[in-house]
């Protein structure tokens, strides 16, 4: 019975990173249409957040609540000068982001001189539950999760703004003559999805050690994500990291290691093969 609580627990944990990391590309992806390569440096910026902050003497808090509004400025600033240039060319914006990206990580990488650093959890420790210990810090991250989840559905369901970010998305055309600043609106949307990246760098770098490459080691699983739940809802790439993170977190229980990574992309890739659209394909916000 302990292995099996373990292993749900486990389980919920990296779905709840995965989720968080997943959700500001998914969003960026699904309501402007650009697969953003730079998505990873954005965690890698909230983490690096963080860790100024502590070396700084600052709280470890301070750093997780500086880092979504750090990123939603640099969110904001790429998009104004750089990204909004791409809408048009899709395949020319991937080249962009992920140069964009690649600036950013060798930035940090010799910021950091090469070296990994150890960020304290703001709360550590263990609490038990029915006989179980269970990880503070991953509950934290749970609950965080649900809650990011639960706000950004309220926002882009039920207020007005997140009904003219769905418009601008289904019809700019349309919106535009709505009088509606479709070129506003993609600019909050990229800055709030990289503030959601900033917010997932932030909260993980704890459970890992922050190095230049903390984002990378994320991003295929996340763009799989994105494409396994399918483009164009918020639902779907909430589905497709939950699907990813569960079976990466899940498999090494029952295959060797060595395998897991790799039948990850296996399964993943033959659901896309027979269902290209993704999970969900209907009911959009």
């Amino acid at each position: 019975m302990g292995d099996e609580v373990k292993l749900a627990f486990d389980l919920l944990a990296f779905i709840s990173v995965m989720v968080l990391i997943v959700l500001g590309l998914g969003i960026i992806a699904s309501m402007m249409g650009i697969f953003n390569f730079a998505h990873g440096e954005f965690v890698l910026l909230g983490a690096y957040t963080v860790y100024l902050f502590q070396s700084s003497g600052w709280s470890g808090w301070a750093g997780i609540l500086a880092a979504p509004v750090v990123l939603a400025v640099v969110g904001l600033v790429l998009e104004r000068l750089v990204i909004r240039r791409f809408y048009a060319a899709p395949i020319i914006a991937m080249l962009g982001t992920y140069a964009i990206g690649l600036i950013i990580r060798e930035t940090v990488r010799a910021l950091l001189g090469g070296q990994y650093q150890s960020i304290d959890e703001p709360l550590s420790g263990v609490f038990t539950l029915l006989g179980f210990n269970f990880s503070v810090w991953r509950c934290v991250i749970v609950l965080t999760t649900i809650c990011i989840i639960a706000a950004t559905w309220l926002f882009l369901a039920r207020t007005s703004l997140g009904l003219q970010v769905r418009g601008a998305l289904e019809n700019p055309n349309l919106a535009r003559a709505c009088g509606i600043s479709t070129s506003k609106l993609y600019a909050m949307t990229f800055a709030f999805g990289a503030a959601l990246a900033g917010l997932a760098g932030a909260l993980i770098v704890p459970l890992y050690q922050l190095s230049a490459d903390i984002g990378t080691r994320f991003l295929v699983q996340a763009f799989l994500s994105v494409m396994l739940g399918g483009v164009g809802t918020f639902e779907g790439p909430v589905l497709g990291a939950a699907a990813v993170g569960g079976m990466a977190a899940g498999l090494p229980w029952i295959v060797i290691p060595v395998l897991a990574d790799p039948l990850v992309f296996v399964i993943a890739l033959a659901i896309v093969k027979f269902r290209p659209q993704g999970f969900i394909t209907q009911g959009r916000l």
